[in-house]
Order: structure tokens, then C-alpha cells, then sequence
């Protein structure tokens, strides 16, 4: 089993994003002195982006029903 990278995204972590054409990937590197990587293939941006979504709009219910 693999070990497991876990990063807290706040609002004050610098996020960038660069196009790797030549992969057909995007790069998402959170931080600046010790950046974590996050490399996604090009056919994976809509799963990674709907599961961003869904989490958002399980946070936004959750909080309605407080």
C-alpha cells in the first residue's frame, strides 16, 4: 500500500497551474518553499473538477441543515 500525502488548501496556500502540453496534463502545485504537485491527465479534469463540485455542494447542505 502506498503511502498517503495529505495537504490542508486554506485560503492564504498559493495555488498556480500550468498547462504540460507535451503531456496533455495539468500541473497544480500548492505552496511555495516545499510545493506539493499535483499532476492531472487531461481526460481526469472534469472527474477532478466534478468531485470538487460534489464536495462543495455536500458542505453547502450540510450547512443548511444546522
Amino acid at each position: 500500500m502506498r503511502d498517503m500525502v495529505q495537504i490542508n488548501v486554506d485560503a492564504d496556500l498559493p495555488i498556480q497551474a500550468a498547462a504540460l502540453p507535451y503531456a496533455d496534463r495539468v500541473e497544480i502545485r500548492f505552496g511555495k518553499a516545499f510545493p506539493v504537485v499535483l499532476v492531472v491527465d487531461r481526460l481526469a479534469l472534469d472527474r477532478l473538477a466534478a468531485a470538487i463540485e460534489d464536495g462543495r455542494q455536500q458542505l453547502d447542505a450540510a450547512g443548511r441543515q444546522q
